[in-house]
């Protein structure tokens, strides 16, 4: 028999620095406070570290001072981690798989931060630790991956951790930079909208297979989906785009530049796909969903889909407009808040929906029986 793939415990981590749409304005120009809230609906995001407004760049915690915490990405990976697991009451060491999904690592290769992690929380030797270099959509994504996985019976307990981390890369000289009309795309795109728009934070889940009928506790349904289209753009950091080549790079290259015009073009269709694909092979589940964990590009396009997918919205968790949007680790923080704020309750049947679709695209969904 199949094993029942089921959620058995959430963690989130988000700063308590609240950096106001009139301190972001002022460090990297370009909107005045007042019509970042009203474009976007956001008011304010987290950050962990703090601003410059004068100079438009990050400010950075002391070097080597272990009295901080968190300090970094992986920091607040590891806080969500441990939360998640403590509400499981599941030891690291059952561990079978530990999967980071960002975009925003402390070092960009060699899986640094999946395997800090390992080495932090002392997984098992055999224990896997990957890092998934992917955005907004990435969770529901690695969460159908896993869910396969977990199914084929090599696995029984994994952890999924997301996370953003912004701030570091707060800089004017980069953020006020445009990107010249491309392939495909016939206008400039302005870098400071990321900047408007992103926050810090981290969100994990524990899953663990458990024996089961069919349609019991667990992930009812699952789906991913890649698509191609470059909805949020970062040209630099590769081979082709290194800072010492002259002439192959400017400053907008290392800027994350959200193309708003196709976030918000795609954004319903491919939300719209992964309802569809959860729900619609059991359309007498749909009126019992009882809360959805959308990804949050921002509040205006949210709502826009909500609205005109006749979801209701008091279902509809959200929180990007108080935390900024936190790309792939913003539905995994939603349920975590929510499991603590006994919204939603571990082992009371409640059913809820994650859905997300983002970057270059992946897109995925999940039905899940808490």
């Amino acid at each position: 028999m199949t094993p029942n793939v089921c959620v058995v415990g959430a963690g989130a981590f988000v700063p308590s620095r609240v950096v106001s749409n009139e301190r972001i304005a002022r460090a990297i120009p370009g909107w005045p406070a007042e019509r970042i809230e009203e474009k976007v609906g956001i008011r304010e995001r987290r950050f962990l570290w703090d601003i410059d407004e004068a100079t438009g760049r990050a400010i950075p915690p002391p070097e080597n001072d272990g009295h901080i915490y968190p300090a970094n990405n992986t920091d607040m990976c590891e806080v969500a981690l441990q939360k998640a697991l403590a509400q499981a009451g599941v030891d690291a060491k059952e561990l079978d798989a530990l999967f980071v999904v960002t975009c925003t690592p402390d070092a960009p290769h060699f899986n640094h931060d999946a395997m800090e992690l390992h080495r932090r929380l002392e997984l098992r030797e055999d224990a896997f630790g990957l890092v998934v270099d992917d955005g907004c959509g990435g969770t529901p994504y690695v969460l159908d991956m896993v869910k396969k996985m977990m199914e084929g019976g090599r696995f029984r307990t994994v952890a999924v951790v997301a996370s953003a981390f912004t701030s570091p890369l707060v800089n004017r000289e980069v953020y006020t930079d445009e990107l010249p009309p491309g392939p495909g795309r016939s206008k400039t795109l302005q870098g400071y909208l990321s900047m408007y728009v992103f926050g810090d934070g981290a969100g994990a889940v524990v899953l663990q297979s458990k024996p089961g009928e069919s349609g019991a506790e667990g992930i009812l349904a699952s789906f991913s989906g890649n698509a191609y289209g470059d909805l949020v753009i970062r040209k630099g950091g590769g081979l082709l785009k290194l800072p010492y080549q002259p002439g192959r790079m400017r400053p907008a290259d290392m800027a994350f530049v959200v193309d708003g015009f196709r976030v918000a073009r795609s954004y319903p269709e491919y939300m719209q796909k992964c309802l569809d694909a959860v729900l619609g092979p059991r359309p007498e589940l749909r009126s019992k969903v009882e809360r959805y964990y959308f990804h949050q590009p921002n509040k205006r396009v949210m709502d826009a889909f909500v609205e005109r997918a006749g979801l209701p919205r008091e279902a509809v968790a959200c929180n990007v407009d108080r935390y900024g949007n936190t790309s792939a680790a913003g539905m995994l923080i939603l349920l975590a808040e929510d499991l603590e704020a006994g919204r939603v309750r571990l082992g009371s049947g409640d059913l809820v929906v994650v859905a997300a679709v983002g970057a270059n695209v992946h897109y995925g969904a999940q039905l899940v029986r808490l």
